[in-house]
């Protein structure tokens, strides 16, 4: 795996005339502040990976790593669908599901710096097992690798019925977080949910409209981010940015 790091960022770095600054990096978590030792739920191989010290030592560079979803909530509100908007939620929902949380137009980071971690909300009480250890996570229900291993098919051949239901919980989720942070807004990136379209996003908004009906949260919405498969490099480029102080 070290090895691995060390050839992308060779790679990386040749690839372009220009004099980098920084490395700004996205990746899953749950991690440790500034992913001094990063664990993703869905990459068993990486518990307490020392990423950033890998990555350092690799480039040569002052490196900055966040969590991705923490990442895309920078780029959505700097090039995205958020900007201009102080207040919002940012997601992810592919192999697993993230999220980033910005407040007053900051990024929330938390003890540790997982602020924002949506894919550990509670949406079926009595759900399926999470990689996390406990029951009925959005991400043990409504990621593409639990989508594959309940219906015993790839998330990209869903039935309508599954991608209902999916839409649902991530609009339950979604809804629980307006309510208690007052905001408005929420962005979502993916291949699950990119991919399931527009019947994935009624759902998602009809469950909202539903479950968000305090005064500031009630007209709550789901959007498409805006930066396609842009995203997660104008994230990685925004931890950068973020970590200079820029």
């Amino acid at each position: 795996m070290f090895a691995v790091i060390e050839t992308l960022s060779t790679n990386v770095l040749s690839a372009t005339d220009e004099v980098p600054l920084v490395c700004g990096v996205g990746t899953g978590g749950p991690m440790t502040r500034g992913g001094v030792a990063v664990s993703p739920v869905n990459i068993p191989a990486w518990r307490s990976f020392p990423l950033l010290d890998r990555l350092s030592a690799a480039t040569q560079l002052p490196t900055f790593v966040e969590n991705d979803a923490k990442a895309l909530a920078l780029a959505e509100g700097w090039l995205g669908a958020a900007t201009g908007v102080d207040n919002f939620l940012a997601m992810v929902v592919s192999t697993g599901v993230g999220g980033g949380i910005v407040l007053d137009g900051r990024l929330l980071d938390g003890a540790d710096g997982n602020a924002g971690h949506v894919g550990h909300i509670c949406v079926e009480p009595d759900g399926r097992q999470c990689g996390c250890g406990a029951r009925g996570c959005l991400e043990a229900e409504a990621s593409g690798t639990a989508i594959a291993e309940f219906t015993g098919r790839p998330a990209a051949e869903a039935t309508p019925e599954v991608i209902e239901r999916t839409g649902r919980l991530v609009g339950r989720a979604v809804a629980n977080v307006a309510n208690l942070l007052d905001l408005r807004l929420a962005v979502v990136a993916g291949s699950v949910a990119l991919g399931f379209g527009e019947p994935f996003f009624a759902a998602a908004n009809a469950e909202i409209a539903l479950r968000a009906q305090l005064d500031f949260s009630r007209g709550c919405e789901l959007r498409r981010a805006g930066l396609g498969s842009d995203g997660p490099l104008i994230g990685a480029a925004a931890v950068g940015w973020r970590g200079l102080d820029q």
